[in-house]
């Protein structure tokens, strides 16, 4: 059953009021378990090195598994979505982590830990992620961007609180126990699931008709009739499968609004390479600060300290973003946050004591809320929300793939040369790099549209001069091509 089917024999839920509320707590504490659960990894870091006689690079296979996954099942999730709805798929994903976690307890090599806790429980967590994501959209209109942001406080809460509980449970009863804990833990996800009821989608909102997309199917199939070819024919199967698989991408990866709209296009690619050097600071900071002679409570703590500060943060920056003064200017913010995280990697580099290592985390997590709280709120002001779940999936497929190459690359550049400095100038690199192209480029189309627009003006308005020759050639203006523009809330 859809989630347009169910919606449509369950009570219409209002917006931005009543059950919504209920659903906005169940995605904080959603992406608490989800997204905030990688960063818990660092603090097995050095016990699975050990354990597994490991080196830097092969180890952090493990959460660069589990993380590109959480982001590059987007696509799956978003045909489970459709077909089944939001409820089904966050329950789904629940079960899915669980079982991968309990997996994990079990695990005799660090391979197995790729499938176990690596693709399972990084797939659960998407399903789980990205379906409460989606709901949001629906469930919240005029304060959504109050929503994704209250919403990614989820995230600061397991950062803070998922490395303390980890350090805790290693110290008592080590990592295979304490594995077999958090399988019970995600399960919870399954709560969460079930407060997501079905809501009754605005007219506006709700799927295109199947009729239209089988429309290029039926005009080849009827040419091949009417030229004498059989329905069974080899060709005209071919070319049907063809067909449906160029429908089924253009549904679900949104390769169409990647190749018409220029704003998608620019923040998709921008994110895709910051994701290089994003992750990077959470893998690494743990081993880097104990490397050089942090207590291991301590260099747990740093993580702890990056959530706590998110807690507060973001919410602020939801209220920015939301002002009607930022509207369609989000992604000016969302760079200067991206910028920040890029510059505040160099104070990690001058010492690695203690107390520099706190202002780090201070001034990266101040940068990570802007990050966190603007990723999706950006993504729905340049793309319409009844494609929103469609465009989800082919941004987070993109960028799950310099997650998974990005620490395990840096890693073998630690394990040649040594040294941990690596990581946080490699970081820098692609966060500046990217947050200078975002917001550049976004500067560059914002000049172009008013341009055309200003343009367009002028020709819809002549002077008394102009009159007769326009008045003369109608058509050559009203044949012009389309302004393209990315799409903003309100």
């Amino acid at each position: 059953m859809s989630q347009g089917e169910a919606a449509g024999r369950g009570a219409a839920k209002p917006q931005d009021q009543g059950w919504a509320w209920m659903v906005l707590l169940a995605a904080v504490v959603l992406q608490g378990l989800t997204l905030g659960f990688s960063s818990c990894i660092g603090v097995f870091f050095t016990d699975l090195q050990h354990e597994f006689q490991a080196s830097n690079s092969e180890t952090s296979w493990f959460p660069s598994i589990m993380v590109a996954v959480l982001h590059g099942g987007g696509p799956l999730c978003s045909i489970l979505v459709k077909r089944f709805g939001c409820r089904f798929v966050v329950m789904l994903g629940g079960l899915l982590s669980g079982l991968g976690m309990v997996s994990s307890s079990f695990c005799k090599s660090i391979s197995q830990l790729y499938l176990t806790a690596g693709l399972i429980t990084g797939l659960g967590s998407c399903f789980s992620f990205q379906a409460g994501v989606t709901v949001l959209g629906y469930y919240f209109v005029r304060w959504r961007a109050l929503a994704n942001a209250v919403a990614s406080t989820g995230v600061s809460l397991g950062f803070t609180l998922w490395p303390l509980l980890s350090q805790y449970l290693l110290d008592e009863m080590g990592w295979r126990n304490t594995f077999l804990i958090f399988g019970g833990i995600l399960l919870n996800c399954c709560v969460c699931g079930a407060i997501m009821r079905p809501i009754q989608l605005a007219s506006g909102s709700l799927p295109q008709s199947s009729k239209p997309e089988v429309q290029p199917g039926s005009r080849a199939e009827e040419a091949q009739l009417s030229n004498g070819a059989s329905p069974h024919h080899p060709t005209l199967q071919q070319h049907t499968k063809r067909t449906k698989c160029f429908q089924m991408l253009q549904k679900y990866l949104a390769f169409d609004i990647f190749c018409q709209n220029k704003g998608y296009q620019i923040y998709t690619v921008g994110v895709t390479w910051m994701m290089m050097g994003f992750a990077l600071p959470h893998v690494y900071l743990v081993p880097y600060a104990t490397h050089n002679g942090v207590e291991e409570r301590k260099a747990a703590l740093l993580i702890s300290i990056i959530g706590f500060i998110n807690i507060f943060i973001r919410p602020l920056t939801g209220l920015l973003s939301g002002h009607r003064v930022f509207t369609g200017r989000r992604i000016y913010l969302f760079s200067l946050a991206v910028l920040l995280c890029g510059l505040s990697n160099f104070i990690c580099v001058i010492s690695a004591k203690f107390s520099v290592l706190i202002l780090y985390c201070v001034v990266l997590s101040i940068a990570m809320s802007g990050v966190g709280a603007l990723t999706f709120q950006v993504l729905m002001d340049v793309v319409e929300m009844d494609r929103f779940s469609s465009a989800l999936g082919l941004f987070t497929i993109l960028e799950s793939t310099t997650l998974l190459i990005g620490p395990p690359l840096t890693g073998v550049l630690v394990d040649i040369t040594g040294d941990f400095h690596y990581v946080f100038y490699n970081s820098s690199f692609f966060l500046i790099s990217a947050a200078l192209f975002m917001g550049l480029s976004f500067c560059a189309l914002e000049n172009k549209n008013k341009l055309r627009e200003a343009s367009k003006a002028h020709l819809d308005s002549p002077s008394r001069y102009q009159y007769s020759e326009m008045s003369r050639e109608p058509k050559a203006v009203s044949q012009s091509p389309p302004v393209i523009e990315y799409i903003t809330s309100i």
